[in-house]
């Protein structure tokens, strides 16, 4: 009887054990996913990685922290590109949450597994296209040089091709000329039909990857029909100023319409616009793939 008994007790003490065991794994379970969105908050400290202040994706992102109330309390750090894009590669080396301001073209998409955060808001607009701009008077006093600057389209993989090969160490010139001879047939038609010019051509950009890209390739591209080139670097309201002014000839850097809208403005009656030589780039706050998170509003404000 005694034994029976024991079995008894027994039985009960390991069913007791095993249900117990269940409800606490449950209740793990449910406490893990009821948190997850906080703790992206927590873990990244409620502060999103950007890049220079002053660049319009950072006054965007400005926006963006006003507009959404569930961004109340986050703050954008303010670096470089290349402390941002080095602050991802390390987070995504360590599967770690990281949300940054990100922009296509850019080599990291090339790179990295990312997507875009949508923003129901729309305070990062919708796609963008990045112009070309001229000096006024350009066209008149170099028509053949004005021509291929206008002719000038490619796409956002094209840039990234060539980003991508300054990321990993090509200098900038060498980039922009294997891009030119792996697209030769391309390049011919920004050039059909044009003489060999001379002179030289005054071409400003600012220093992304991105601009960095396109300006030599257009610059190389104008030395192979005959052109010297003689390229600065400057800031966004710089080198807008500088075409405005007549001390640069052209740049294939204007995004519009958000991310230069402003400075655009402030000099539109003092240049002339030849139109996009990309169409479909974009600006956002950016994520790796991993990160189960799929909106800015999915976002939770700090406690």
């Amino acid at each position: 009887m005694m034994n029976w008994k024991k079995l008894g007790l027994t039985a009960g003490l390991s069913l007791s054990l095993a249900l117990a065991a269940c409800g606490s794994t449950e209740d793990d379970s449910s406490g893990d996913s009821g948190d997850t969105k906080a703790s992206v908050g927590e873990q990244l400290e409620y502060t999103l990685t950007g890049i220079e202040s002053g660049a319009g994706i950072m006054v965007a992102t400005d926006n963006a922290l006003k507009d959404y109330e569930n961004l109340e309390g986050w703050e954008v750090s303010s670096s470089s590109s290349a402390v941002m894009t080095e602050q991802l590669g390390n987070a995504i080396d360590n599967e770690e949450p990281i949300i940054v301001t990100g922009w296509t073209p850019h080599w990291k998409f090339a790179e990295y597994d990312l997507k875009y955060l949508e923003d129901p808001k729309e305070v990062y607009g919708g796609t963008e296209h990045i112009n070309t701009i001229v000096r006024k008077g350009f066209e008149k006093d170099m028509p053949d040089a004005a021509k291929i600057l206008d002719n000038f389209k490619w796409s956002p993989e094209d840039m990234q091709s060539v980003m991508l090969e300054l990321q990993e160490g090509t200098e900038p010139v060498k980039a922009a000329q294997n891009w030119i001879e792996n697209n030769q047939d391309k390049v011919d038609e920004w050039t059909k039909g044009i003489e060999d010019g001379s002179g030289t051509v005054q071409l400003a950009y600012v220093p992304w990857q991105s601009e960095i890209s396109s300006t030599h390739v257009i610059s190389e591209v104008l030395k192979q029909k005959g052109f010297e080139t003689d390229l600065t670097q400057a800031g966004i309201g710089p080198m807008f100023q500088a075409i405005a002014e007549g001390d640069s000839d052209a740049m294939t850097s204007a995004w519009l319409p958000r991310t230069h809208g402003d400075h655009y403005e402030s000099f539109e009656e003092e240049f002339v616009d030849l139109g996009a030589n990309l169409e479909g780039a974009k600006i956002g706050l950016v994520v790796p793939d991993y990160m189960d998170i799929d909106s800015i509003e999915d976002l939770e404000p700090k406690e």
